[in-house]
């Protein structure tokens, strides 16, 4: 059950630089680059923007406030207007994956420059920021439709294989919904979450620990 208690909405409203920067560039990342490989469609769409207006939906944005659970509207993409198809399908799949990591890196060096500040609630927008565009990047690589990593993995399949991608790939949001409501779906993408913040960690600190001394 909610627990609506004034410390409730204030984690809310710090997550939600977080949750709306993550979505905003992931989202712009795909029609950038689906433009840049030669279909006009995310253009023709408004998509080449980081207004979250463009990219949020309702029912997604409702649901990731509430379970920390949600998803944007989709980028409109053509792969048959791609140079090279596999090429391009690679490109837009792994851009906003991409994207993301790298604003969870540059919020994580924004959010250790800022310590010394002691500026509590600078820190957990901060933080908030790195761990959202994290998860959007674990999450988003899982190679299950519509999911990005399900867009990677297509390309590579066997016939026999992509037949059964096909025919199946319509309930792929049934089961990320069942990952999520059984709790199976933090436990997959937990260690991959932790490994990505470790990382971060063990480069940036090296650096900050010098400029604090």
């Amino acid at each position: 059950m909610f627990n609506f208690t004034p410390d409730y909405f204030y984690s809310l409203l710090l997550s939600l630089p977080g949750i709306l920067i993550a979505i905003s560039f992931h989202e712009m990342a795909h029609a950038y680059a689906a433009d840049a490989m030669g279909d006009p469609t995310p253009k023709d769409a408004g998509r080449l923007t980081v207004n979250p207006l463009k990219h949020i939906d309702p029912l997604g944005f409702i649901s990731m406030l509430l379970f920390r659970f949600g998803w944007a509207k989709p980028v409109p993409v053509n792969p048959n207007n791609f140079k090279d198809k596999k090429k391009g399908m690679i490109a837009v799949a792994l851009s906003g994956v991409l994207t993301n990591l790298l604003l969870a890196f540059l919020g994580m060096a924004a959010y250790l420059a800022v310590i010394p500040l002691n500026n509590e609630t600078l820190m957990i927008i901060l933080q908030y920021i790195y761990i959202y565009n994290i998860v959007f990047a674990v999450f988003n690589i899982i190679p299950i439709p519509p999911l990005d990593g399900s867009q990677i993995l297509l390309l590579f399949l066997p016939p026999k294989a992509l037949m059964f991608y096909y025919r199946y790939q319509r309930y792929g949001m049934i089961a990320i919904f069942v990952l999520a409501l059984t709790g199976l779906l933090g436990i997959i993408i937990n260690p991959a979450i932790n490994a990505i913040v470790s990382l971060f960690s063990a480069i940036l600190l090296p650096f900050f620990n010098l400029f604090w001394s």
